[in-house]
């Protein structure tokens, strides 16, 4: 999926792919914010007209850059934990994975601000006049994020020592950490640390989620 530049007319035959493709630009330049339909039609070479033929308005064009972006978080974090070396003992193994997870977690929100914002934002509805979203359904792709921390604290409990278990919702306990970590780099106080302080805390609150999982 590419945008066309430069007033190009459109011709390539899969225009709403290529609408998400410009809306995801956008939301990497601005945020969720930044998407618009008219827009994202300007910049693919067409007609609004033509852009509302695939989709009934911004809501729903920001659905699909959210599930887009919430693919690119997960994306991360396998590569985040693809990279990290691998150890002989099974405990060690397990805990560096669950940090390689986080780690991946937080360095696509500041690496990708504007994409990581649209991953958990929370588009009107299409047809309910500003009522709250639907509950999200288990097979979105933002519950993979979820489900990998889930799987990578399964993989603990079972190298982990007898005498040792993952505390109970220890996977919802370890997003919370490093979401809440990326908004405070993000947009608290965080976000004017220099590289080295900001990498220092990161590790530093890694190493507390992975410590905090296991129940004594």
């Amino acid at each position: 999926m590419a945008a066309i530049s430069g007033g190009k007319t459109y011709h390539h035959g899969d225009l709403r792919n290529a609408l998400i493709c410009a809306a995801v630009g956008l939301a990497t330049e601005g945020g969720p914010e930044r998407v618009v339909l008219r827009e994202a039609a300007r910049r693919v070479g067409v007609s609004p007209t033509a852009a509302y033929r695939h989709f009934d308005g911004r809501g729903e064009l920001l659905r699909a850059v959210r599930a887009h972006a919430q693919r690119m978080l997960a994306d991360s974090m396998e590569r985040a934990a693809a990279r990290e070396p691998g150890a002989d003992d099974p405990v060690l193994a397990a805990e560096r994975r669950l940090a390689a997870l986080c780690r991946g977690y937080v360095g696509f929100a500041v690496e990708q601000p504007g994409l990581y914002r649209a991953a958990f934002c929370l588009p009107r509805p299409a047809g309910t006049g500003g009522a709250a979203a639907p509950e999200r359904q288990p097979h979105e792709p933002e519950v993979r994020a979820f489900a990998l921390l889930g799987e990578a604290l399964d993989a603990l409990a079972r190298s982990d020592a007898p005498q040792r278990t993952v505390r109970p919702a220890a996977g919802a306990a370890a997003w919370s950490a490093v979401h809440g970590l990326s908004l405070l780099l993000l947009e608290g106080p965080l976000r004017r640390l220099p590289a080295q302080r900001r990498n220092a805390v990161v590790e530093s609150t890694l190493a507390m989620v992975v410590t905090g999982t296991r129940a004594p």
